[in-house]
């Protein structure tokens, strides 16, 4: 039997400050057309149709619901008239303003927090993807068991179906507590084991880079292509979530270790922040990064700043850095824009599908290395 996927109405709730700021910050955050796009590419990934969009630029933040008393009633309507059972709000919810919501629209109301966990828990393959994705469910329910009209865990056409089932308040909080205390003892081993590789690999003298960037920028199918192998790689956002590493030769000889790494997202919960920690000392470890970028974004230069003020966050940014520019079978028609960015600071354009310039990105990792 093949259920229907969730129909979903997506809210953006646009803060007052966020309105008013100078045209030169208006590309360091993400606004209404951004966020809306994202988030209904996160919500195609984990498997919902989007029937409708709904904005609001709040004059004033309600404690209770965040949006007003009149944009609840709209929501509703659209709702009825969508036939909608989900409503995903880009803007973080608090368990309060979750609990009104649920109650005042009578369907259920996710955050963007819950939407990327659950493509997490849909996507997650090997056994340390799957500990650090229920950890970053458990963190995350946690914080909003403030009673009932909170579903975490319905089961419907295979979205939201991953986390643990409600039961009574204080039973469950304790249940938590004690699986979150026995994920991360879980983690701790698989940490330790994944430290044991890294020191095999220096001592066999293996130099190490990782692909970082942001989500969908292409990071698989160029390691598919530079390894000659068959990983995942889906036009999704999150297609790839476990860290790959793969042996590389070189055109001038030996070989370098490459690591796929999990893309990074604008707001990335910091529940997935501190669960995903291993997967990011796969980055740690490496001696180069190979940052790459989505040349065909409309939203290039933000994705850029995302990924940079994360690599900053994580004391990673002093690594040696190469900018890859994927995607250029995609625009190379447009020869003035792709002469612009190959005369950026550190900059390889590539195509990972055609095979465009990578040839040069090796010549360029094998620079780099040599020096180090």
């Amino acid at each position: 039997m093949v259920l229907e996927p969730d129909r979903a109405i997506l809210v953006y709730a646009q803060a007052p400050q966020a309105r008013g700021a100078p045209k030169a910050q208006t590309r360091k955050v993400f606004f209404y057309d951004e966020a809306v796009q994202e988030l209904g590419r996160l919500a195609h990934t984990a498997g919902v149709k989007v029937v409708g969009r709904v904005r609001q630029e709040l004059k004033r933040i309600t404690a209770a619901t965040l949006i007003g008393k009149g944009k609840i009633g709209e929501l509703k309507e659209l709702a009825r008239e969508k036939s909608a059972n989900t409503v995903i709000f880009y803007n973080e919810l608090s368990p309060t303003q979750l609990r009104n919501l649920n109650k005042e629209l009578n369907v259920r109301v996710i955050d963007r927090t819950a939407l990327i966990l659950d493509i997490f828990a849909q996507r997650a393959r090997s056994m340390e993807g799957k500990l650090q994705v229920e950890l970053a469910q458990m963190i995350y329910m946690s914080t909003r068991l403030v009673g009932k009209g909170i579903e975490l865990s319905r089961i419907v056409g295979g979205f939201q179906t991953k986390g643990p089932g409600e039961k009574k308040l204080e039973s469950q909080r304790r249940l938590i507590r004690d699986r979150i205390a026995k994920i991360r003892r879980k983690l701790v081993k698989v940490r330790q084991t994944r430290e044991l590789h890294r020191k095999t690999r220096s001592k066999r003298a293996m130099t190490t880079a990782s692909l970082v960037g942001y989500t969908n920028a292409g990071k698989s199918t160029l390691l598919n292509y530079i390894a000659k192998e068959t990983l995942l790689a889906e036009d999704k956002l999150f297609a790839t979530l476990d860290p790959t590493t793969r042996k590389i030769w070189m055109p001038t000889g030996g070989h370098i270790l490459v690591s796929d790494t999990v893309g990074f997202i604008h707001k990335l919960p910091k529940q997935l922040y501190e669960a995903f920690k291993a997967t990011f000392e796969e980055v740690e470890a490496a001696g180069i990064l190979l940052h790459v970028i989505d040349m065909s974004h409309q939203y290039m230069d933000d994705q850029i700043i995302t990924v940079q003020r994360m690599l900053e966050e994580m004391d990673i940014s002093d690594k040696p850095v190469i900018n890859v520019y994927n995607k250029a079978d995609i625009v190379m028609r447009d020869e003035e824009y792709v002469d612009a960015i190959s005369q950026r600071p550190e900059s390889v354009v590539i195509s990972s599908v055609t095979g465009y310039g990578i040839d040069t990105l090796l010549a360029r990792i094998a620079q780099i290395l040599d020096g180090l």
